[in-house]
């Protein structure tokens, strides 16, 4: 007995049509664009995971040097002193410090001053 396979293939047809909902134009109704879009979007959601950690640490060292620049510090001789003195705080903590805690940021920056 022949097996005919128009249910299997309208699954797959509506699964890859749902996960391109939102696309524009005949990616949205017509399969083979939609397949399309929908590799073309897995493959830039799987390479934008990592780079939202790049992305991520860039904002935090820009607001840290933001910070500690008007402290009198630039970010390298921050880190460097940091280092020095062995203040072990990383870069997601202390730009959240300068952020909502400035006290505490002014403290770690005067505590690497003293230092110098």
């Amino acid at each position: 007995m022949r097996v005919k396979r128009g249910v299997p293939a309208r699954k797959k047809h509506k699964k890859i049509l749902t996960a391109a909902k939102g696309m524009q134009h005949y990616r949205t109704r017509s399969f083979r664009l939609a397949k399309q879009g929908v590799i073309k979007s897995l493959r830039y959601a799987y390479r934008d995971r990592r780079n939202k950690k790049r992305d991520l640490r860039a904002l935090w060292i820009t607001r840290i040097n933001n910070a500690s620049r008007e402290l009198g510090l630039s970010y390298s001789q921050l880190i460097a002193g940091m280092k020095k003195q062995g203040v072990n705080v990383d870069r997601k903590i202390l730009s959240e410090l300068a952020v909502h805690q400035p006290e505490a940021f002014k403290a770690i920056v005067n505590k690497v001053k003293e230092a110098k």
